[in-house]
């Protein structure tokens, strides 16, 4: 019986619990490393969702409060251009609150950074005032679906500018969403319908071709602000920390914020804020509340996007911007009495499918690192073993 057993490399050895041991540290190694990866996970993650709740939160509240300033008598597209970015010093609070990156903050050249901030200012400003003339002549619930072909816009400057890749299913919901605004762009009845109905007296007739242009041109700056922002955190800064994320947003939006403020001078609807005040509905306080709360949301929107671009991508940013689509009509439709016609349905449902392939997308790429990890894990346990 030994003979055999030596005959068939089988050696009878005396049982060692060390080796048992070994056998269940190199099945709980891999197990471990997984375990590891998930938590990794789950903490770069937390700060990621309180950023997109930011910005569900503003991208739901500004177009909102905006509509309602138009409904209630305010007229001004400077004083709306003006709320959007007006929101800048805000966030000086939260800058001196923030410490200093542990490794250090990066120092980029302070002219290249000036000359930077100035420009995307600009950019934003002129972005600003596009969507001011788009909120006025589209009914809310029509403007906030043809907004959500930012994603597209974004997929696009992301691949051009900031190498992002592309595969079927980004490819699945750049097509879906153009196809959901090219919906509403011909779909002119929709807006007309809204005209003089309930609470949505404001949206001039006959504009609906030139807010749906209007429109598109403003989600397609946006999306290239959205792609510069990123391209300046990874080639110009180096990194992105809390600090510079909130110095680009202040810098940018205070450029903003003066070309607005001269517009509004320089064209004289200053001299109609007083009347506009007297005359708005609800009187001076909701004037001024409104207002405030169009600044505030437009701050918390760009603040969760930008601190997302550094977080993520631009393009993951302005996904995260398209979930506020499903939201936004249903509140018009409740708030201003906008008409929710079968093709904004069929529209909406597109876009939130678009949507969802890009998630699906993200998902997908980040089960791999976590999959490669484990893997590792497992190679590098066998070759010690051996």
């Amino acid at each position: 019986m030994a003979g055999h057993a030596h005959a068939c490399g089988i050696t009878s050895q005396p049982y060692d619990p060390s080796q048992e041991s070994s056998h269940d540290e190199s099945r709980e190694a891999p197990e471990s490393a997984t375990c590891g990866t998930k938590r990794r996970g789950v903490r770069r993650w937390l700060p990621v969702l309180a950023d997109m709740l930011m910005l569900l939160v503003g991208e739901a509240m500004a177009p909102l409060l905006s509509r309602l300033y138009y409904n209630s008598g305010g007229n001004s597209l400077w004083m709306v251009t003006l709320a959007q970015s007006a929101g800048a010093p805000l966030l000086v609070i939260r800058l001196l609150l923030t410490p200093r990156s542990a490794a250090g903050e990066p120092r980029p050249a302070a002219s290249k950074m000036v000359a930077i901030c100035v420009g995307l200012g600009l950019v934003v400003g002129c972005d600003n005032l596009m969507y001011s003339y788009a909120m006025l002549y589209l009914p809310v619930s029509t403007f906030s679906l043809v907004a959500a072909t930012q994603l597209a816009f974004n997929a696009v400057t992301s691949r051009l500018i900031n190498a992002q890749r592309f595969t079927p299913l980004v490819v699945n919901s750049v097509v879906v969403l153009t196809f959901s605004a090219a919906l509403l762009g011909v779909d002119s009845s929709s807006s007309d319908d809204d005209v003089g109905g309930a609470g949505s007296n404001a949206v001039p007739r006959g504009k609906h071709a030139a807010g749906v242009v209007l429109t598109l041109s403003a989600s397609a700056v946006y999306a290239l602000i959205l792609s510069l922002f990123e391209v300046t955190f990874d080639k110009v800064i180096g990194a992105a920390t809390p600090q510079w994320v909130l110095k680009m947003q202040i810098s940018t939006n205070t450029v903003a914020t003066v070309v607005s403020a001269t517009a509004l001078f320089a064209s004289g609807e200053w001299r109609t804020i007083r009347g506009e005040m007297a005359e708005f509905k609800n009187g001076k306080a909701a004037y001024v509340v409104t207002l405030m709360g169009i600044a505030v949301g437009w701050q918390a929107a760009t603040l969760g996007a930008v601190r997302m671009i550094a977080r993520v991508s631009s393009l993951f940013a302005n996904v995260t911007g398209t979930l506020a689509l499903p939201m936004v009509p249903v509140l018009a439709v409740a708030l201003f009495g906008d008409k929710m016609t079968g093709t904004k349905v069929v529209a909406m449902l597109m876009a939130v499918w678009g949507f969802l392939s890009y998630v699906y997308q993200h998902y997908l790429d980040g089960r791999r690192p976590a999959a490669a990890a484990a893997r590792e894990g497992r190679f590098d346990q066998i070759y010690k073993e051996t």
